[in-house]
């Protein structure tokens, strides 16, 4: 793959990657929001009329003072390594979440062109990363992986299939069954044996929608790379006295997990059965 077209790939994964910035802290409010109406609604209470706030209203804005960012401190890594990481009005630290998402972003435009090359096939896998990508962070910040992602990567995953790989349609639908099952049989189970909630339904979702993707031949390794990741990070944080016994999302270890299977699932699944055999 030409060096150029890498980089104009690592360009739009970057401000692909500013986007999703507004999504994961976007999104989770504006449920908030629409959760609070209906049950305001479903109480009969007086509607409230809160600022009009979506995707696109209003500007970016400082976290901490509400400035308006003005648009070269909104250029993707560019403006937050200019200006050190603080906001130019109140100089608080803004999060390294933003460029580490854009960076995230950009990588993922680079593996996806190089793999699959410049074309419709390549933009699938790119949106199902940076789907990926924008569910982990919410998850990690809220313990939600919203229905507004979670069903439309599983619906996209099935048209993938239709589009690129006819053959794969029935692994796939059969994929997005067992991987919704595989999580909801273990949430019961382990509900029934220990009273408590082991994981949310949005985990049942995004794993059924990795089945969609991937098929149902790949959901061991999926699942196998995920607890493998989930056990490493619960280990670092088991080290931790101030992070002991907080709750840790599976959401971000299912997107890394999925991320390998989109990437080099068939290498993967070799190399393991190399190993196994």
């Amino acid at each position: 793959m030409a060096i150029p077209v890498l980089l104009l790939a690592a360009l739009l994964g970057l401000c692909l990657g500013s986007f999703l910035n507004v999504v994961i802290t976007r999104l989770p409010v504006m449920l908030m929001r629409r959760w609070r109406a209906e049950a305001r609604a479903a109480l009969a209470l007086p509607d409230e009329t809160p600022p009009r706030f979506n995707l696109a209203t209003p500007p970016s804005l400082c976290p901490a003072c509400e400035a308006p960012i003005r648009w070269h401190d909104n250029v993707p890594l560019l403006g937050w390594l200019k200006r050190r990481g603080r906001c130019a009005t109140c100089r608080a630290r803004i999060s390294v979440q933003y460029p580490a998402v854009e960076l995230a972003g950009g990588a993922l435009a680079v593996a996806a062109v190089a793999l699959y090359g410049v074309g419709w096939q390549a933009g699938f896998i790119l949106a199902a990363c940076l789907a990926l990508l924008a569910m982990a962070v919410i998850d990690l910040r809220t313990q939600l992986l919203p229905d507004a992602l979670t069903l439309p990567l599983l619906w996209a995953g099935l048209l993938y299939q239709l589009l690129f790989q006819p053959a794969m349609l029935a692994p796939a639908v059969i994929g997005a069954m067992a991987g919704y099952l595989v999580l909801w049989s273990l949430y019961w189970l382990f509900r029934l044996v220990t009273g408590k909630e082991g994981m949310g339904y949005g985990d049942f979702k995004l794993l059924a929608a990795l089945g969609a993707w991937l098929g149902w031949s790949l959901l061991p390794l999926v699942l196998m790379l995920a607890a493998g990741f989930g056990a490493l990070v619960g280990l670092a944080l088991q080290a931790n006295p101030r992070r002991r016994g907080l709750p840790m999302p599976f959401g971000p270890f299912l997107a890394m997990a999925g991320w390998a299977g989109l990437l080099a699932g068939n290498e993967l699944m070799a190399t393991y059965l190399r190993i196994m055999t």
